[in-house]
């Protein structure tokens, strides 16, 4: 039986980890991941790409995070009826191109073209830029405007090579990913958030071993708590696999966990619906090694 040709894909992964990119495997002719925890997995280690794209001819994905990347994503309307709303209608505005280029002119600042670009598959843009030394963006919806996404800590891109729906995603200007642009990084910039409050740990009795288990759980809320912008998902899933062995072992209860680290994921910004997912996916890997705490 013939092998799938994987050469193509296999180049581009490679060369997108040349550019100090971390990919990881796409599902063939799809959008989504085909590994879990694929942003702990992303590589920039051509012996790993290699290994991984002779086995099938995956799409690739960057992990934009850990790249240090912010792509501005300008996409195309899916229909007839997805049009601006109204304080972006204009003439000439029919694109995710389009509205950058307004966004500019409001701002008064040059279109952001020399920078590394990719054409999707649907006809728009993914414009690559560096994220700025300190920084810590990330994704967002339309927070730009219409049609205008980004991914930054936390997302990932197709990347160039990638063939999704039948429809090629091709580099269109091969040069080095700029520094995003000052007055993008001020409008992307997420707003502060409220002052953090105490995580409550109750637990009820007094002695050396509930001492330990509050310590343990302490601990690992403040892993999360204490966690920079972009490791907050990390963090989380390392705290429930953490407390995911205690409670495995019957020291602790699975809700109040689930509880605990939910609230401090909340009040460093997790998304909602990362906050379940994580800390389901860490409790559960935690449960193959159970941990009793001794007398």
């Amino acid at each position: 039986m013939p092998q799938p040709d994987t050469s193509g894909q296999l180049r581009a992964a490679l060369d997108a980890a040349a550019r100090g990119w971390h990919v990881f495997p796409l599902i063939p002719g799809d959008k989504r991941p085909a590994v879990r925890d694929w942003q702990t997995r992303a590589t920039t280690d051509p012996d790993r790409i290699t290994r991984c794209w002779t086995h099938a001819p995956y799409n690739i994905g960057i992990a934009t995070g850990p790249s240090g990347l912010v792509v501005v994503d300008l996409d195309t309307p899916k229909d007839a009826n997805d049009t601006p709303p109204a304080e972006w209608a204009a003439p000439g505005l029919a694109t995710g191109e389009d509205m950058l280029a307004a966004l500019c002119e409001r701002h008064g600042q040059p279109y952001p073209h020399d920078t590394y670009t990719v054409r999707t598959g649907r006809g728009g843009a993914h414009l690559y830029f560096a994220v700025p030394e300190g920084e810590e963006l990330r994704n967002t919806a339309a927070k730009l405007g219409w049609k205008v996404d980004t991914r930054a800590a936390g997302g990932y891109v197709v990347a160039a090579g990638s063939t999704v729906a039948g429809r090629p995603y091709t580099t269109v200007h091969s040069a080095p990913a700029a520094l995003l642009p000052g007055w993008l990084t001020d409008l992307l910039r997420p707003a502060p958030l409220p002052p953090q409050r105490p995580v409550t740990v109750a637990l009820k009795a007094h002695d050396r071993r509930t001492a330990y288990l509050r310590a343990a759980v302490t601990a690992e809320v403040e892993r999360v708590t204490r966690s920079a912008p972009n490791k907050h998902n990390n963090a989380l899933y390392i705290a429930a696999f953490a407390l995911g062995q205690l409670v495995a072992g019957e020291e602790l209860d699975e809700a109040d966990v689930t509880g605990w680290l939910s609230e401090a994921a909340a009040q460093v910004g997790q998304k909602p619906r990362e906050i379940p997912r994580t800390i389901a996916s860490g409790l559960r890997a935690g449960a193959t090694r159970p941990r009793k705490v001794a007398a």
